[in-house]
């Protein structure tokens, strides 16, 4: 039986990481009816990629089926709130935004973030899957397509005029099993000056914590500072920025790479594919 591939450089997995056996798919609960039937379990086993040091999972399941229908709001957490809160302030003031600014949120569950923009009067748009969750932040207001999020929906939000100043990916690319084609998407989307932040749960504290408890089937990936540059350099993007953070890990600044000039006509046909084929040797 051949390794898996790496979903960033396709090089062999052959590397075992974290085995923990065989496991249902998280929050996939049970309805009465279903307790007397069998449960599918797939194997829960961590691979760390020896090219690019990526940690990740096999994939066994369609995205559709994990997120279309979603256990988790993320305004039940007071906690998530005021982190949600602080963020606003501080990329609204860090970054000038204003009324003629677009600020769209990839995952953006019920509105919990886009609700402090919007009442400071910037424009905002959400992408949210999981319908029953996105119904939430649509009846809150808040402009928010239901769409799984990739080159293509990038493309098409660019044709429409509606390129980015601040793309909030917060705590979703570990959730992407197409990790190239979702930042190909981010690049797609970004205004030309405009700024992409993405939060991640750090792969270092799940080490040293040893917090074998996050990884589960939603979690495709597990992300070191190092991957993280390379996956974003490999598209054109640029970290300029890193902070550490109290509740989930680092919080990575990015934009477009100055060799890269983004226009409003920007196409996917006219990107260059992310160069996964020369990444770093471990």
């Amino acid at each position: 039986m051949s390794a898996p591939p790496c979903r960033f450089c396709a090089a062999p997995l052959q590397h075992s990481f974290a085995d923990l056996g065989m496991s249902p798919l998280s929050n996939a609960y049970l309805q009465r009816e279903q307790l007397g039937k069998m449960e599918p379990f797939y194997p829960l086993h961590a691979f760390v990629c020896e090219r690019c040091l990526l940690v990740q999972l096999e994939q066994f399941e369609r995205p559709e089926n994990i997120f279309s229908n979603y256990a988790y709001f993320s305004s039940y957490s007071v906690s998530w709130l005021d982190h949600a809160r602080q963020y606003v302030e501080e990329m609204a003031e860090r970054f000038t935004l204003g009324a003629e600014s677009l600020v769209v949120e990839i995952a953006s569950n019920d509105g919990y973030l886009l609700q402090y923009f919007q009442v400071k009067g910037i424009p905002v748009l959400g992408l949210e899957p999981a319908r029953n969750v996105a119904k939430v932040a649509q009846e809150k207001g808040i402009s928010t397509l239901t769409e799984f999020f990739g080159a293509r929906i990038a493309m098409e939000l660019s044709a429409s005029g509606q390129q980015a100043d601040l793309i909030v990916a917060n705590n979703v690319l570990a959730h992407v099993p197409d990790l190239n084609d979702f930042v190909r998407g981010l690049k797609l989307l970004l205004k030309s000056g405009g700024t992409i932040t993405i939060e991640v749960p750090h792969l270092l504290r799940l080490m040293e914590g040893r917090q074998f408890d996050t990884i589960y089937h939603e979690h495709f990936s597990y992300f070191s500072l190092l991957t993280l540059d390379e996956v974003f350099r490999k598209c054109g993007l640029t970290v300029f920025d890193v902070d550490e953070l109290a509740t989930h890990g680092v919080r990575c600044v990015c934009t477009f790479a100055t060799r890269v000039q983004a226009s409003q006509s920007c196409r996917a046909s006219d990107l260059p594919r992310c160069d996964t084929g020369n990444a770093r040797q471990a």
